[in-house]
């Protein structure tokens, strides 16, 4: 018998059902998918589940148990929402980027001024392009240092804040889509030289027509970010701060990475300004509800102090 904790029942629930919602439009759709490739990354999570009851049930070390299980979590919850995200395309409502975009400038925010400033200095850009990319490796690092360290209640608070925020995300980007600011500005050929940018104006423009024309086809192998507002990569980048300051010395290197993510969502990443606004308000709300479900799960593990769960729980 397999054995979870309250946050991760809670987190197994939401990938079983984001699972069967990908299978049934899968079905109704029509759309082709990579059997091969998807089954392998369901494998290695499920590898890491069964690897964390190993260590729960057998060897008895709760350490690796939870890390090994808020692994397989991660990588699980990331393919059934990164398909069921593909799969609520083509939208059906107008774009909001020039909206976006008329919000950036009534603060003083002029996106090709910015990104067209910033081309002068190729290597900072270089850098944020590698700020850019380090979002989801910094979120399995923090994974295995609270993990191994035996924060487990900051642990499951750090994994379901994701969940909670990616799927906020994708439920308001569903209703008002929106691209980034590279979607309605165009730069001079001379910018894009300067700066080759992590979403520049081809990748856009395939984001731009799934958007309109839907997929036909899904591969783990060409998954391209589609949510513009609020910015996924602010929420990775928020949480990866607030969860880290915590951790005294540890946290320096993440706070610094951070910081920079701005410029680097900003230029790298294609967004618009206000697209960072609503990623640190999604992540706001996100840590709240998640903190707000823990509480729930350990007044019900007050009424319930025999149950096998709370017992592996409080080892």
């Amino acid at each position: 018998m397999m054995v979870f904790l309250p946050a991760e029942r809670f987190i197994i629930l939401i990938i079983a059902t984001l699972a069967l919602l990908d299978v049934c439009m899968l079905l109704l759709k029509g759309v082709g998918i990579d059997v091969a490739g998807y089954a392998s990354l369901v494998a290695c999570g499920a590898f890491l589940l069964a690897l964390g009851q190993f260590y729960r049930q057998v060897r008895r070390n709760e350490r690796i148990a939870v890390t090994a299980t808020a692994a397989g979590l991660f990588v699980l919850f990331t393919i059934a929402g990164s398909v069921f995200n593909y799969l609520l395309l083509p939208l059906r409502f107008q774009f909001i980027d020039p909206a976006l975009g008329r919000f950036d400038e009534a603060l003083g925010f002029h996106w090709p001024a910015f990104v067209t400033w910033a081309s002068q200095y190729p290597r900072t850009g270089m850098l944020l392009r590698v700020v850019y990319a380090s979002s989801l490796p910094q979120l399995l690092v923090i994974l295995l240092i609270l993990g191994f360290s035996g924060h487990m209640r900051l642990l499951h608070h750090f994994l379901m804040t994701g969940v909670v925020g990616a799927l906020l995300a994708i439920i308001f980007w569903s209703f008002l889509p929106s691209f980034g600011s590279s979607a309605i500005y165009q730069l001079p050929p001379e910018v894009t030289e300067a700066v080759p940018l992590a979403v520049g104006p081809d990748y856009n423009a395939k984001v731009v027509e799934l958007g309109r024309n839907g997929v036909t086809y899904l591969t783990p192998r060409n998954v391209l970010g589609l949510i513009g507002f609020p910015s996924f990569h602010t929420v990775m980048a928020a949480m990866s701060a607030c969860f880290m300051i915590r951790r005294g010395a540890l946290a320096a290197p993440f706070l610094v990475l951070n910081t920079l993510m701005v410029p680097a969502v900003l230029i790298q990443g294609g967004h618009h300004l206000i697209d960072v606004f609503g990623g640190l308000l999604a992540f706001a709300l996100a840590y709240m509800l998640a903190n707000a479900a823990l509480r729930q799960f350990e007044k019900v593990q007050q009424r319930q102090p025999d149950d096998r769960t709370l017992t592996a729980g409080n080892a």
